[in-house]
C-alpha cells in the first residue's frame, strides 16, 4: 500500500489483555504493509518466534551498573525507543499503558525530536489503579497530556480518566477487537467428553485470578447453578487467588465438578467448550475475554462493571447484574442453560455483534486514521483486499 508507516509498539509482553490487543494490532498493521517494530523486554507472547513480514522485535536490555539500587528499566526502555526511532526512522510510537510506557515515549521524543509522534492507549489499570495513587497522578497526567494522540478501550474508561485526572484533552474511543480468522466457534465434540457428560452444561471463567476478578463469586454462582442444572465448571488461567479458590471448592464439596486448566494459548478452542462464560469482576475497563467468548458464540453472564455493559448487551448477547449479586447471576445462567431457544438466539447475536461492532479490520482502520491525523497526513484509501 502507499503511504505505509513505520510504527513502534510497546506493551507488556506477558499475559494480559493489553498485550494481546497490542500484539494483534501490530500483526494486522504489518499485513496492511506498515512496518511494525515491537520494543519490549521480551517477545510478546502472542507474537511468536517465527519470521513475519514487516514485523521486527527490539529487546530492551537493562543495565546492572552497581550504582543503581534497582535496574532502571524505564530509562533503558526510553533509550531503546529513541535508538529504534532514529535507526528505523519511525513515524509513530504507539504505547499501551501510560505508566511507564507513555512516560518513556515522552522521554524518547525529547531525544529524537518532535517529528516522532506518540499515541497512548489506556487499557484500565493505569487509570483505575495507578492513578488512584496521589504520588503518581501528576506523572500519569503528564504522560497523557504530552501524547500526540490518546485512545481508550471504553467510554467508561474515558469518563474515569477525565474524573480522576482532570483531563480535558480529546481521547479517542477505540474498542478492543478480535481477529475473526482466529476467534470463531470451534468443533469441540471430541474434547467435550473429557470434561462433562452429554447431559451436563459447561460454565467457564478465564482470568489472572486477581481479587478484582471476584473469582470467589464464580464459585458461588456455579454452586447455585449446579443445584438446578447438571454442570461442570472450567477455570482457565493462574494467579494469586487460585489457592484460596481451590480451598473453597473443597469446602463446598465441588471438587469433582471443577476442572483447572491453567494457562492456555488456544483460547478460541477452549472457550468454544463453554455454554456460558462467567465474568463477575469488580472492575473491568473492557472485558476482552467476554469479546473472545462472544466471537465464539458463547454468551457472558457477568457484572455491570466498567466497560462490560458497552460490550455485553443485557438480554441480547448475555446477562448482567450488579457487582456481587451472585443470586441474580446464577438465575441468568440457569435461564440460559435451561432454554435451548434462548441460548441459540443469544449465541447468534453474539456472533453477529462480534463480527460487526468489534471487527478487527474496523478497529485497525480507526487506529490508522489516528496515526495519520497526528502526523498531519491525509488518510490513504483502503486497499481493495482489505475492504
Amino acid at each position: 500500500m502507499s503511504q505505509s508507516l513505520k510504527i513502534g509498539i510497546t506493551c507488556y509482553p506477558s499475559l494480559g489483555g493489553s498485550g494481546v490487543v497490542a500484539t494483534e494490532l501490530g500483526k494486522l498493521l504489518a499485513e496492511k504493509g506498515h512496518q511494525v517494530h515491537f520494543i519490549a523486554h521480551s517477545i510478546p507472547f502472542r507474537l511468536g518466534t517465527t519470521f513475519q513480514k514487516n514485523i521486527f522485535y527490539h529487546e530492551v536490555e537493562v543495565s546492572d551498573y552497581y550504582v543503581f539500587r534497582y535496574p532502571p528499566y524505564d530509562l533503558s526502555l526510553a533509550t531503546k525507543m529513541a535508538q529504534v526511532a532514529k535507526m528505523q526512522q519511525l513515524d509513530i510510537l504507539h504505547v499501551h499503558y501510560a505508566v511507564p510506557h507513555a512516560v518513556c515515549a515522552f522521554l524518547a521524543k525529547q531525544m529524537v525530536g518532535s517529528q516522532l509522534k506518540v499515541v497512548t492507549t489506556l487499557h484500565g489499570t493505569d487509570i483505575t489503579v495507578l492513578a488512584q495513587d496521589e504520588s503518581l497522578k501528576d506523572l500519569i497526567r503528564l504522560a497523557i497530556n504530552e501524547s500526540d494522540g490518546v485512545t481508550a478501550v471504553s467510554n467508561d474508561l474515558i469518563r474515569e480518566t477525565r474524573e480522576v485526572l482532570d483531563i480535558s484533552r480529546d481521547i479517542d474511543l477505540t474498542y478492543n477487537f478480535v481477529d475473526k480468522r482466529v476467534y470463531y466457534p470451534r468443533d469441540t465434540s471430541a474434547l467435550r467428553g473429557d470434561f462433562a457428560k452429554p447431559e451436563e452444561k459447561i460454565l467457564m471463567h478465564i482470568s489472572n485470578f486477581r481479587p478484582v476478578k471476584r473469582v470467589s463469586d464464580v464459585v458461588d454462582i456455579f454452586a447455585k447453578v449446579n443445584e438446578k442444572v447438571p454442570s461442570k465448571l472450567l477455570f482457565v488461567g493462574e494467579g494469586p487467588e487460585l489457592p484460596k479458590i481451590q480451598c473453597k471448592i473443597n469446602e463446598l464439596g465441588l471438587q469433582d465438578k471443577v476442572h483447572f486448566l491453567g494457562k492456555q494459548d488456544e483460547i478460541a478452542q477452549v472457550i468454544s467448550l463453554a455454554d456460558v462464560l462467567l465474568l463477575p469482576s469488580a472492575k473491568e475497563s473492557f472485558g476482552l475475554v467476554a469479546l473472545e467468548a462472544m466471537a465464539c458464540g458463547v454468551p457472558t453472564v457477568g457484572s455491570q462493571a466498567g466497560g462490560i455493559p458497552e460490550l455485553v448487551i443485557h438480554g441480547e448477547t448475555g446477562f448482567l447484574a450488579p457487582i456481587g449479586d451472585v443470586d441474580q447471576m446464577a438465575k441468568y445462567a440457569i435461564r440460559l442453560l435451561s432454554d435451548e431457544d434462548l441460548a441459540r438466539r443469544v449465541s447468534e447475536a453474539c456472533l453477529n455483534r462480534a463480527c460487526v461492532d468489534f471487527c478487527d479490520k474496523l478497529i485497525t482502520k480507526q487506529y490508522e486514521e489516528i496515526y495519520y491525523r497526528v502526523l498531519g497526513r491525509e488518510v490513504p484509501k483502503l486497499d481493495p483486499v482489505w475492504r
